[in-house]
């Protein structure tokens, strides 16, 4: 099966929109990578200096990867947390950080609304139940580290059992989060309008041009070469494809299923009545939304990392994430037992060794990145494309001055180290949730991940 937004994308988003790159050539400003944050980029490029060159080169075609692929939550998610984002730069700092976020989710709303792209946005914000004690004292912590951020209500809010269940008719609900900084959009939708709209105005894009190397000045394929003062990695989850890169980004992948699309009487029990995005607060990441033809799509973090980086089309599909998907979905909303499972796919996502998203430009290099999204990708992705083009431009904006623009993080271990480790920390967590239902306690092992991980 091919991913839900692959299949209902109207025929006018899935013409070609480049071709393969078959001489050497120039641009002014080189992007690696046809997703949301090269497009992003040039889009914000072509608003700040309409006259220069751009050229984007993609291995496969614009939006191939995640941002054609992920769950369609448009959030103000970033992977590192305010208290290790404080830890590592300021208060200050972090709490910019958490704002630009903010005023990312409604800036990507702003701008397709104004191009006059038909994502299927809705801001319905996104709940996420608390279904044990455990997760209930969870969620009330989680708000109170907003509050002492000075993050009040109106951004972040715990909802009680009642208030919760107004929103989303789960299982077991005993209480929720709340926050209304997201938005559910369609992504492959978006993806190829911006692509479609960065082409009309100008920029080259050339698909299924392989990149070889990537050096300062210069991209190389297998049948010709890009050069430009400026070079942009925007490669995400296939970074490790890239040689000199292989330890920068651990690629994991995420998988999800849809449904066909519920009636009315389903969706009265189930709730999300805004198309708010949802998840629950166990360990293991779980991700869902009301899509706007009335389907679940929804997702986990439940497949291993793959030896070597490995990313490969059969890593895409897995019998047994898919399964658990299913169990999973169903154990939430049980009326959706009877429904069938109409599409199943996925796609590698990129993490950084301290789960800290960066994007910056060193300019003795000409060398510019942004990533590390660890699936938070819609909205930071945004931010990253964005701010990549003010420092470009040589642009001083309360953006390029965000502590994670030119962070730099460590690199994963070498094999088998690497693998080990990834894996290990993806079974701690789903045992952390298995001990929590089994004892009603606390896990000890999630904490000590949490640390580890930088939280």
């Amino acid at each position: 099966m091919t991913s839900l937004w692959e299949a209902t994308l109207p025929a006018h988003l899935t013409e070609p929109l480049g071709q393969r790159l078959e001489a050497d050539t120039q641009a002014d400003v080189a992007i690696v990578g046809a997703g949301y944050t090269g497009l992003w980029t040039a889009y914000y490029l072509q608003q700040a200096d309409p006259s220069l060159s751009i050229a984007l080169i993609e291995a496969e075609h614009a939006g191939f990867g995640a941002s054609g692929r992920n769950g369609g939550w448009a959030s103000a998610l970033f992977p590192a947390s305010l208290t290790a984002i404080t830890r590592r730069y300021s208060r200050d700092r972090a709490i910019a950080q958490q704002h630009a976020m903010h005023d990312t989710v409604d800036e990507i709303l702003r701008v397709s609304r104004i191009e006059g792209w038909d994502i299927h946005a809705a801001k319905g914000g996104t709940v996420v139940a608390a279904r044990t004690p455990v997760q209930v004292q969870r969620a009330k912590d989680e708000i109170d580290s907003w509050r002492s951020f000075g993050f009040g209500e109106s951004d972040y809010a715990f909802l009680d059992a009642d208030a919760a269940r107004e929103r989303i008719g789960a299982t077991d609900v005993l209480g929720a989060t709340y926050t209304p900084h997201c938005a559910a959009i369609h992504p492959a939708r978006l993806v190829r309008s911006l692509a479609a709209t960065v082409v009309a105005r100008g920029a080259r894009l050339f698909e299924n041009s392989p990149v070889r190397s990537l050096e300062p000045g210069i991209v190389t394929t297998d049948r010709g070469n890009l050069r430009a003062p400026i070079v942009v990695r925007a490669t995400e989850g296939y970074t490790a494809s890239i040689p000199g890169y292989r330890r920068s980004l651990a690629p994991v992948y995420s998988l999800m299923i849809a449904t066909a699309p519920l009636d009315a009487d389903t969706w009265t029990g189930i709730g999300l009545s805004e198309r708010e995005t949802f998840a629950d607060h166990r360990h293991v990441i779980i991700y869902g939304q009301r899509t706007a033809d009335g389907r679940l799509a929804f997702g986990g973090r439940g497949a291993p990392y793959h030896f070597g980086s490995s990313i490969a089309p059969e890593h895409d599909r897995d019998s047994s994430v898919f399964a658990d998907l299913w169990r999973t979905l169903i154990d939430l909303f049980p009326a959706v037992s009877g429904a069938s499972v109409t599409h199943a796919w996925g796609g590698p996502l990129g993490i950084p060794r301290d789960w800290f998203a960066s994007c910056g430009l060193d300019r003795s290099t000409g060398l510019a990145w942004s990533g590390g999204y660890v699936g938070d990708g819609v909205g930071t992705s945004h931010l990253g494309g964005r701010t990549l083009a003010e420092l470009i431009t040589e642009q001083d904006t309360s953006r390029t001055r965000l502590p994670w623009v030119n962070h730099t993080s460590p690199r994963w271990e070498p094999e088998p180290l690497r693998w080990a480790g990834v894996n290990a920390g993806l079974r701690a967590m789903t045992r952390a949730d298995e001990a929590e239902s089994r004892t009603g306690a606390a896990s000890r092992r999630a904490r000590w991940m949490s640390r580890l991980l930088g939280g």
